[in-house]
């Protein structure tokens, strides 16, 4: 399989995470199943508050790569994670035969408790990236991004610096956090480019597809909720089917514009819903 960096095209690609619940756990392939039909270029898989569903994300990756064919791009998080569990996990990662990690600092998950959250070995996802790239391995690695800064940066200038940092780190591409204003990310990646941030930036498009996800998605994200949306859900937001609707739609434009102003990749988190992703894909093609 062919690395990120190769890529000369704007790519498709999608994220999943692996059910809270053991029983559900096998569903997550039907879902996968439905997912593949849709000809991603790689996708990625979400690793839990604290790493709390490392085995199960080995476990989707290995079914992405090796039963469906799909690059697989791996989440490892700092938070929650020794560096004997890093080890672990790229062990478990090289034994498949998955060499794609998305890296992260990660989020504190609410039962963690002070000590456990300041004795990380790593305190951000440069520090892992780097551990990585100390080891004998041909691990490929992303970094996640924000449009509009991360929550705890203290400037834009702040955040762009950590991110240059991450890459000249060894990150090779970047995702973005959710954006709901293309503007914002236009801009973004113009301060990239002008910090010398070259490497690949993929857009991180999440469909909202109801006023839940407005409160949980969105707020958790920190990302601004531009008028147009706004409109959007005081519209549709009391009739659930014409929610679904408009928030797919808000979604398909957003992409056939990133499209058009030639985005390096598109990266559409499914929340493992294959019906909304579908229809996004046939919509964007």
């Amino acid at each position: 399989m062919s690395t990120y960096s190769e890529k000369k095209k704007a790519v498709i690609s999608f994220e999943v995470f692996p059910p809270k619940k053991d029983d559900e756990f096998e569903g997550v392939y039907a879902i996968l199943d439905k997912l593949s039909e849709l000809h991603p270029e790689f996708i990625s898989v979400t690793y839990g508050a604290g790493g709390s569903r490392s085995k199960k994300t080995v476990e989707i990756c290995d079914y992405i790569q090796n039963k469906l064919g799909i690059l697989s791009l791996a989440h490892l998080t700092c938070v929650g994670n020794k560096k004997e569990d890093i080890d672990a996990v790229l062990n478990q990662l090289t034994e498949a035969n998955i060499n794609h990690i998305l890296a992260l600092r990660g989020d504190r998950p609410a039962y963690m408790s002070d000590e456990q959250y300041e004795s990380r070995d790593f305190a951000y996802a440069s520090e892992l990236i780097r551990y990585i790239k100390s080891k004998e391995t041909e691990f490929h690695i992303a970094g996640a991004c924000y449009p509009e800064k991360h929550f705890e940066a203290m400037s834009k200038r702040a955040d762009l610096a950590r991110l240059k940092e991450k890459v000249e780190c060894g990150c090779e591409h970047l995702i973005t956090q959710l954006f709901m204003n293309n503007d914002v990310f236009y801009e973004f990646q113009e301060n990239c480019l002008a910090n010398g941030i070259t490497v690949p930036i993929h857009a991180g498009i999440m469909p909202i597809t109801s006023v839940k996800q407005v409160a949980t998605s969105i707020s958790l994200s920190g990302t601004s909720i531009p008028k147009a949306f706004s409109d959007l859900v005081a519209r549709y937001g009391e009739n659930p089917e014409d929610m679904r609707k408009a928030g797919i739609d808000y979604a398909i434009r957003q992409i056939m514009d990133l499209q058009e102003y030639g985005a390096d990749g598109i990266h559409i988190y499914s929340m493992n819903k294959p019906k909304t992703t579908a229809e996004i894909v046939d919509a964007i093609k």
